[in-house]
């Protein structure tokens, strides 16, 4: 069995590649806590949305799951790293962790990236 990390951040890929907010925003459970490269942390789905919703649409996201754990039934996460690529050349490395809970599926609880400087 795939741990839900892996399956959340397929679909999240997948809707990033596409540039489709509102299924971007339905990853994430109603009260999630999101810090994306703006340094204030945003709740909720609306937030998440709008925070999409201003990505360049050309953007592309690779994905490379780290580290995964899991609590009990309902509570799993981990880390990975990310890079943000355009076909300009505009590149952004990440380092990502996610909070998951089950409720009527794996949804994001809490997600916040922190770039990679370069040379690190």
């Amino acid at each position: 069995m795939t741990h839900p990390m892996h399956d959340v951040l397929d679909r999240w890929k997948t809707a990033f590649d596409s540039h489709r907010p509102d299924t971007m925003a339905e990853l994430f459970t109603p009260d999630a806590l999101f810090q994306g490269f703006g340094p204030e942390v945003v709740a909720g789905r609306d937030a998440v949305r709008a925070y999409y919703e201003a990505v360049a649409e050309d953007r592309r996201a690779d994905v490379t799951v780290l580290h995964t754990y899991t609590i009990g039934e309902r509570v799993a996460g981990g880390f990975a790293d990310v890079t943000f690529s355009a076909p300009s050349g505009w590149e952004a490395k990440v380092h990502m962790s996610l909070v998951l809970r089950h409720d009527d599926g794996w949804r994001i609880r809490q997600y916040h990236v922190s770039r990679i400087a370069a040379g690190d």
